[in-house]
């Protein structure tokens, strides 16, 4: 059998963090590779009590089809949260969706015809390019640097490659943990307002904040209605309860409900109503103060042991939150040759090239402080030290 596949697909790849995990799922392995966030931390109990009421009160309703903008309570919930991060947004803004990553699928179906540009950061969210290249485009990532995004390059960027819309990950960012500054995020509002660009602001990470001052969102600048705004409850209660949302004008919204209701009809109405039931019930700010405080201790001791092992030339980020650091090797180094080498010491992370369109970051590597125990991270970090010190040697023999 020789099946015709779909065009779009030829440049689809697999992503990396799942092959990656599949590899690893021994116990002995110590994995800084997948962003998750830490199971010990999840609300069990309270999603438990939450579930049951749900089905004890509303247990048909539950189980039954809804409509595809979402539980009005939960969009209600989601529009006051909006709110509470300077958004001026109704309930009618809000879209659920199957977890952030679908509004992403959504969003090029909505946006994107082959041969499309789309300008990202560099580097950018690995899940997001495989989501873009379903919808057979080409990418421009704009020069970006410790604060984020350098505003000054856009315009020349919008006008040569006459994008469809700018891609950011504004708060922590995934890979590489940075935040873009509040001046620059209204520089750059200011510069895709007069352009007519569209700017996609995914936002999983916001509320983790462990040091410095919150930013509000380049959505609360919107008075041009060019701004889709992306977020989830994965990072926050627990990603297996896929529900995220979307806040955008309703001339995008209306396309966004239609792509959607090809793709899943709606959100699971069970999901949603118990994420609604938990976010009524139980106080959730409490519980994200305490991921906040592990996921600071988790930061402070990897950084603390990256400091302490890793040989001279290796740099990396110092994020204020999320989940991710960024870790800049010399030049020297092939991180995907040097992932081979961790898999063999039991630990592993993800290799920088996975993150740029071009495949240009054989450099970088991103570490994940989120998932693994205080102790995980100093012997994991112990194991890769020891990989880095030897590919070095190897280097220095060689070269």
């Amino acid at each position: 059998m020789c099946p015709r596949f779909a065009r779009r697909m030829a440049n689809v790849r697999p992503s990396a963090i799942r092959e990656i995990l599949k590899a690893t799922e021994q116990p002995d392995f110590i994995s800084f590779a997948g962003g998750l966030p830490a199971p010990e931390l999840f609300p069990v109990s309270d999603i438990r009590t939450a579930a049951d009421r749900v089905l004890a009160e509303a247990g048909p309703s539950a189980l039954q089809y809804g409509p595809t903008e979402g539980f009005a309570p939960l969009r209600e919930d989601f529009a006051a949260e909006m709110r509470r991060r300077e958004v001026i947004c109704s309930t009618e803004d809000i879209l659920v969706t199957t977890g952030s990553q679908q509004s992403l699928d959504l969003i090029g179906k909505v946006f994107l015809d082959p041969g499309d540009c789309v300008l990202t950061e560099r580097p950018t969210y690995l899940a997001a390019l495989q989501a873009f290249r379903s919808c057979e485009v080409r990418f421009a990532p704009v020069p970006t640097d410790a604060d984020g995004i350098i505003p000054e390059a856009l315009p020349e960027y919008i006008e040569r490659e006459q994008p469809k819309f700018l891609y950011t990950i504004p708060n922590f960012q995934n890979p590489s943990g940075i935040t873009l500054a509040a001046e620059r995020r209204r520089e750059i509002y200011s510069i895709a307002a007069r352009y007519g660009l569209v700017i996609i602001e995914d936002d999983p990470y916001g509320r983790l904040r462990y040091a410095g001052k919150d930013i509000p969102p380049i959505k609360s600048l919107d008075g041009e209605g060019i701004v889709v705004y992306l977020s989830t409850v994965s990072k926050v209660i627990a990603p297996g309860l896929r529900v995220g949302w979307t806040v955008a004008s309703p001339e995008i919204t209306r396309r966004l409900v239609i792509a959607k209701q090809s793709a899943d009809l709606h959100t699971s109405s069970l999901d949603q109503r118990i994420v609604h039931r938990y976010l009524a019930d139980f106080d959730s700010n409490a519980h994200i103060e305490r991921i906040r405080l592990a996921y600071g201790r988790r930061f402070a001791i990897m950084e603390s042991c990256l400091r302490r092992e890793l040989p001279e030339g290796f740099h990396w980020t110092r994020p204020e939150g999320g989940m991710f650091l960024w870790v800049t090797c010399p030049e020297s180094i092939d991180t995907n040759e040097l992932m081979q080498k961790a898999i063999e010491q039991k630990v592993v992370f993800v290799p920088g090239r996975d993150f740029f369109p071009d495949a240009s970051g054989g450099r970088f590597m991103r570490l994940n402080f989120s998932n693994a125990t205080e102790e995980k991270i100093k012997e994991g970090i112990s194991r890769l030290a020891q990989v880095c010190h030897d590919a070095m040697a190897v280097c220095a023999a060689t070269c």
